[in-house]
């Protein structure tokens, strides 16, 4: 008997081996495939949206204050500007008066040696009526520049507007009651230019 026919097939070459029977996908001993993974959720993406979606809500209150705060300084500033043009017109208007006043002031004595000569007696008729029209355009000119004269005989004493430079005592008159004028006094509006010089009696 031929040894070689009886020799055990792990010593056959390699190509004479007879070829490895595969089992059946149910059968037993199978290894069975792993299951598909399911796909990661990513919180993530939800994280950085929220992130963005507070950042945007920061950078909308950042924007709404800053608009505030510039319309607030923009109110301020409006108001700044009103004040100081109300304070301008007013610094005008009293530097007007004031400029105005001081004039009136300086030609009040000519006013004074008007009356004066309006006082003396004079039997030349035409100088006395030529100085008459003088004091009437001077009167006039003081009634268009917003110069009154003060009353003052026969009113009761009042230092806002008087300025008592002699006493007496009459029990005819009232108390305080002025009966002399010494000097007319004038005002330009409200404001004395020049206190009425008097004389008042008890």
């Amino acid at each position: 008997m031929d040894s070689t026919n009886n020799r055990p097939e792990e010593n056959l070459p390699e190509e004479e081996k007879a070829p490895e029977t595969e089992q059946p996908a149910g059968a037993e001993g199978a290894q069975p495939e792993p299951e598909a993974a399911e796909p990661e959720k990513k919180p993530g993406k939800e994280k950085k949206a929220e992130k963005a979606a507070k950042k945007a809500d920061k950078a909308a209150e950042e924007c709404a204050a800053k608009a505030a705060a510039e319309h607030d300084r923009y109110l301020r500033l409006a108001a700044e500007y009103d004040n100081y043009r109300k304070r301008s017109a007013r610094e005008r208007e009293s530097i007007y008066s004031d400029v105005r006043a001081d004039t009136v002031t300086k030609f009040l004595p000519v006013y004074d040696n008007l009356a004066r000569a309006l006082e003396q007696s004079t039997a030349d008729e035409a100088y006395r009526k030529g100085v008459e029209m003088i004091m009437a355009q001077f009167k006039d000119i003081l009634e268009r520049l917003g110069v009154t004269e003060i009353e003052s005989v026969g009113k009761t004493f009042d230092p806002a507007l008087h300025n008592a430079v002699m006493h007496d005592t009459d029990e005819t008159k009232g108390e305080g009651e002025i009966v002399q004028e010494l000097q007319k006094g004038f005002k330009l509006g409200d404001k004395v230019i020049r206190f009425a010089m008097v004389k008042v009696v008890n």
